[in-house]
């Protein structure tokens, strides 16, 4: 009861504010000198604390919120996911030196073998109004003399779930680089002792790159897939700083062949 009487109060006030300023503003021009230098210094005063409100409105209500799921999914879709890292803060930003298998969180490792590590990491809080995920995902890589460099993320287990070779997975990754360098995406899938795998390199010059993973043609035992993860490889990768700003994967079922 006291929660609803103080917001028609705060309204009722408002209000009345507004009808004071929109008074004064329709009557400027005919008020008195004393009077309209007196409202100029209190509208100054109004307008720098509404321009500080507007301007930290604006920044927030922009960004992707928090944990979205949202993105452009295939017709057909049965499962699709956003990784952790691209969805919420992780505990420590960012690490620098990156070891050579290096933990993001229980989803994401970045593997590399360059025995001199001048790779560093950090989160970043996305911000573009192009941008859908809250995070996005920096390496900044310096001299590098090893022979690979990858992220990895390994798919929950609902994508293992009534899994078939009718399906398809797509992986989709907004990222911007200071240089153009080639990167590949490799669907991963073991499935008892074996693993089978599918390479695809990303359009280049695309800001938004999305591949598509065909199961029909893999010698693949449905029944028995234990584990799907999705490395992202880095050609070259020295010299170069990469932003991961977004990567959606999802499921769906293809057209019979």
């Amino acid at each position: 009861m006291h929660g609803l009487m103080r917001k028609l109060l705060t309204r009722y006030f408002n209000r009345k504010v507004l009808d004071r300023w929109r008074r004064a503003a329709a009557a400027a021009g005919t008020a008195s000198l004393p009077q309209l230098r007196l409202q100029r210094d209190q509208a100054r005063l109004l307008r720098f604390q509404l321009d500080r409100l507007i301007h930290e409105a604006d920044s927030r209500l922009m960004r992707p919120r928090i944990g979205s799921r949202q993105f452009p999914k295939p017709l057909g879709t049965d499962w699709s996911w956003r990784p952790d890292v691209w969805r919420g803060p992780m505990p420590g930003r960012g690490v620098c030196p990156v070891a050579r298998q290096d933990r993001l969180d229980g989803q994401t490792t970045i593997f590399h073998d360059c025995p001199r590590a001048e790779i560093g990491m950090r989160q970043l809080r996305n911000s573009d109004d192009r941008d859908l995920a809250p995070f996005g995902l920096a390496l900044d890589v310096f001299d590098f003399r090893g022979s690979f460099l990858s992220v990895s993320v390994e798919l929950p287990s609902e994508a293992r779930t009534a899994l078939s070779r009718q399906h398809m997975f797509r992986a989709s990754v907004q990222s911007e680089q200071e240089r153009p360098a080639r990167i590949f995406a490799r669907l991963n899938i073991q499935h008892g002792p074996n693993t089978e795998q599918v390479l695809r390199e990303l359009p280049p010059g695309s800001e938004v790159s999305t591949v598509d993973f065909d199961l029909a043609h893999l010698e693949l035992n449905e029944r028995r897939v234990q584990k799907i993860w999705l490395d992202l490889i880095l050609d070259q990768p020295a010299m170069n700083r990469l932003v991961i700003r977004d990567l959606t994967l999802c499921r769906y079922h293809r057209a019979d062949l």
